[in-house]
């Protein structure tokens, strides 16, 4: 497990010790695979799933998971990566891969999609740009100091800034360290992200511009 989802997990698993009992959650069946997770307003569980098209909600206390989103009308394949609950604005920030149809080798695109956090209900879709016959993966997102929504594609070694309030993110910083890019987070205003090819971890300070700074990557190897 990454550096930083350990962490996460770690106060993810801190947190629901005081609004669960110690069973065992089963999302969906024994096949399924839970990949990201994130906790909304009054110790609701939100869970996305690699395995099927569903994000799953586990209420307080409760050992059932519930389907919240149903993205099965997306095209066989489809699954869920990063999960991010935004309490200020009532979102559920989830990252949604598709399978091209009949494509040799497999590829897939990438949306970014919000939810009402209460509803379920559809919000924003903004789809990852990639070259024709390319791959892009949503792969996790924080929330910066400016309330904007960094986006990390694991496929295209990039990160993307989605401004509060706006439809469209932009490209905030693209490096060849950051192919293999995962987890992301901020840190008393400076990025943090790692990388699940090189095992690394990189600091991405960012200036009073909102920019990253420049000559800004740099990382510790298996720390």
């Amino acid at each position: 497990m990454d550096k930083l989802r350990a962490l996460t997990c770690m106060a993810l698993l801190a947190g629901l010790a005081q609004t669960a009992s110690a069973a065992d959650i089963l999302i969906a069946d024994a096949k399924s695979q839970p990949e990201s997770l994130t906790v909304a307003p009054g110790g609701v569980l939100i869970v996305g799933s690699a395995s099927s098209p569903f994000v799953y909600k586990v209420r307080a206390g409760s050992t059932t998971a519930e389907k919240f989103v149903d993205a099965s009308a997306e095209g066989a394949g489809t699954f869920f990566f990063g999960m991010l609950a935004d309490a200020a604005t009532n979102t559920l920030w989830t990252c949604q891969l598709t399978p091209v149809p009949d494509a040799t080798p497999v590829r897939r695109h990438t949306a970014v999609r919000s939810f009402d956090l209460s509803t379920g209900a559809p919000k924003l879709r903004w789809n990852l740009p990639n070259q024709p016959g390319d791959n892009s993966t949503c792969n996790d997102f924080a929330l910066g100091p400016d309330k904007a929504l960094y986006i990390a594609d694991t496929s295209n070694s990039r990160i993307y800034k989605l401004p509060a309030g706006a439809s469209a993110a932009e490209l905030f910083l693209e490096h060849r360290a950051l192919y293999g890019i995962d987890g992301i987070t901020f840190l008393n205003g400076t990025l943090y992200v790692n990388n699940v090819f090189s095992n690394n971890l990189y600091r991405i300070p960012v200036d009073a511009a909102g920019k990253p700074a420049s000559r800004s990557i740099s990382g510790w190897i298996n720390r």
